[in-house]
């Protein structure tokens, strides 16, 4: 018997076995640039085409003057990238709260408003993520930069950091849960370390998803 018949059935054993293996899925390649993160976190949910929630903060101060309010309000999103947070009950000394709480959630609005750069991989709290840089596209005396990041498994943005110049800061957290088979934001929490220190906690109603919502409640987004 010649080698080359020796060599024949192992062959056939080795082709058959390989084409029992079943494919194994790839994963989608890393992002290389900040666009391709941003369009990964906007196709998140594609079904999803509005929702509109209420919305509840306790905000606690923890410096001067101590105040304590409750906001209530609602959020509403509406495809392909407008996000609004409106707070109904919200004193003076709150003011700019419903922005902050909506940039987290606004990747269209990070690009309408600053020029966004992807740094890389940071560890927090055990846990790796990808990381925007964001700088103001129109200059600005007070935010120094803006720094976000983003869950590289789910596309969620876990956190958010505003940086200032005087040296202050501002970061809020967010967890999710599903619903109605989203993916939705369940809570936030805020750290205020910028003219005054106070922490903030949020939390959200049921959605109500795929409901139509006025353009008007967008006024001045894009």
């Amino acid at each position: 018997m010649s080698i080359l018949t020796l060599k024949r059935p192992a062959a056939l054993l080795l082709a058959a076995a390989l084409t029992a293996v079943p494919a194994v899925a790839q994963s989608p390649a890393a992002p290389r640039t900040a666009a391709e993160i941003i369009k990964r976190i906007n196709d998140r949910n594609p079904s999803l085409h509005s929702f509109q929630t209420g919305i509840h903060v306790q905000v606690r101060m923890t410096s001067f003057p101590f105040f304590s309010p409750h906001l209530d309000g609602n959020a509403y999103y509406k495809r392909p990238g407008k996000y609004e947070v409106v707070f109904t009950n919200a004193p003076s000394y709150a003011k700019g709260f419903d922005k902050l709480f909506a940039d987290i959630a606004d990747p269209n609005g990070w690009i309408a408003d600053s020029n966004i750069a992807f740094r890389g991989t940071q560890t927090l709290d055990g846990r790796q993520y990808l990381v925007l840089s964001m700088t103001k596209k129109i200059y600005s005396d007070q935010i120094k930069d803006t720094v976000a990041y983003v869950d590289p498994a789910s596309y969620q943005v876990a956190r958010m950091e505003w940086h200032y110049t005087n040296g202050g800061s501002i970061s809020m957290t967010q967890s999710y849960r599903n619903e109605a088979g989203f993916n939705v934001v369940a809570s936030q929490h805020v750290d205020v370390h910028y003219r005054v220190r106070a922490v903030a906690d949020s939390s959200f109603d049921p959605y109500r998803t795929n409901v139509p919502v006025a353009d008007s409640v967008f006024t001045g987004k894009n």
